[in-house]
């Protein structure tokens, strides 16, 4: 079955530096768009960023986008967020999750997605 696990998540200083990564198995990952989302203490689950299969298109939340950066290894069937300049509002469980299709207009939505892993927590201390 389809799996995807993060890692990569913990505790930085405002202003630091973090590489989530996430890994699938069960899947031909090279085929699927490549999202990630966060889940803020108390709120929820919002889009961050998300990839397509050939890395040509990318979107990120305005909220990051400049600081985080999403990629993808289709050889290592694995999907990045390196997540620069933190800020404590980024504090959240971040998540990955596989797209059901490529849109340029949903890639938003969690809906638009159908396999999720477990998450990472990301602490961020001002």
């Amino acid at each position: 079955q389809v799996q995807l696990v993060e890692s990569g998540g913990g505790l930085v200083q405002a202003g630091g530096s973090l590489r989530l990564s996430c890994a699938g198995s069960g899947l031909t990952f090279s085929r699927y768009v490549m999202g990630w989302f966060r889940q803020p203490p108390g709120k929820e689950r919002e889009f961050v960023a998300t990839v397509n299969w050939s890395s040509t298109n990318t979107y990120y939340a305005h909220s990051v986008k400049g600081r985080f950066t999403i990629s993808r290894d289709n050889a290592k069937n694995t999907v990045y967020l390196q997540m620069n300049s933190l800020k404590p509002e980024d504090t959240a469980v971040y998540y990955c999750a596989r797209g059901r299709y490529y849109s340029s207009t949903d890639y938003y939505l969690s809906g638009s997605y159908d396999y999720w892993g477990q998450g990472t927590q990301v602490t961020v201390a001002s």
